[in-house]
């Protein structure tokens, strides 16, 4: 029996559902509406394993590095998220954020791989009971810098996430939709900031938005985007645990010294992560 494969369209407008049920060994989920990110929430559902591996439509997973993946998580109770390796194709170098990801300051323990607060959607296993557990994917965030929706509830649900080696997923990046991406991206990295952290933290995030994005029409549309959620973020806000809260300060403090010493003032990015 081979492993169960879910393909979730996001009401695509193409011949994109009908070419997949032709190929007879995936189940496909036709979604009548985009929901962005959110759609790996109705995959997740539809799943009956105890893990899942996520893959956009431009990665895939090396058989080895998926069974790495499995046997760090069989192993290890507490741990809801893998983050694998990624190489990058056609010329197969190392994705930049997957150094970040190694290198990362936060002191680790028993468990295998390097500590991450957060992740690359489609480059990970997840524990199912964990995701499903803190509701998945916030369908408000659409897409852009949308895995701290996820990430963060797992943190502060007691759940930990590593970075592993082992794990291996190659990416041949599509620019489709980067553009149209870009100022969800902003606004989400604001919006989470604002959720979850210190209202000195946050501020920071934000004019380090303002600061270090192009000043075009889509920085402004993300800004007004981010005003949007003066509706209902001042409601459901809350801060996460001090233990997460620190774990967060140690990157932030790390990456300040990197871009320090690489560039002498913080490096430019529409939507800074958050490892």
């Amino acid at each position: 029996m081979g492993i169960p494969v879910i393909a979730v369209d996001n009401a695509s407008t193409d011949s994109t559902v009908e070419v997949l049920s032709e190929a007879g060994w995936l189940e496909v989920v036709a979604l009548p509406e985009n929901i962005g990110a959110a759609a790996r929430n109705v995959g997740v559902e539809r799943a009956q394993t105890p893990y899942v591996a996520f893959c956009d439509d431009d990665t895939w997973w090396e058989p080895d590095g998926l069974r790495a993946a499995v046997e760090a998580l069989d192993s290890h109770p507490r741990l809801a998220v893998v983050n694998a390796r990624i190489v990058v194709e056609p010329d197969r170098r190392l994705d930049p954020i997957s150094a970040e990801m190694s290198a990362s300051p936060i002191p680790t323990d028993s468990l295998p791989g390097t500590v991450i607060m957060s992740f690359m959607a489609g480059a990970i296993v997840v524990r199912r009971s964990a995701y499903l557990g803190v509701g998945g994917y916030d369908k408000r965030f659409f897409m852009g810098g949308e895995e701290e929706t996820l990430a963060w509830p797992l943190a502060r649900a007691g759940w930990e996430m590593r970075y592993l080696d082992a794990a291996v997923v190659h990416h041949e990046p599509s620019l489709a939709n980067v553009a149209s991406l870009r100022a969800y991206g902003i606004r989400n990295t604001i919006w989470n900031s604002w959720l979850h952290r210190p209202a000195k933290v946050a501020a920071r995030w934000t004019w380090h938005v303002v600061r270090t994005s192009r000043k075009d029409w889509v920085l402004g549309q993300a800004f007004l985007g981010a005003l949007g959620g003066l509706t209902w973020i001042p409601r459901q806000r809350r801060l996460l645990p001090q233990i997460v809260e620190s774990k967060l300060a140690l990157l932030d403090a790390e990456r300040r010294n990197s871009d320090s010493r690489q560039y002498g003032t913080p490096r430019a990015s529409d939507a800074p992560p958050v490892l």
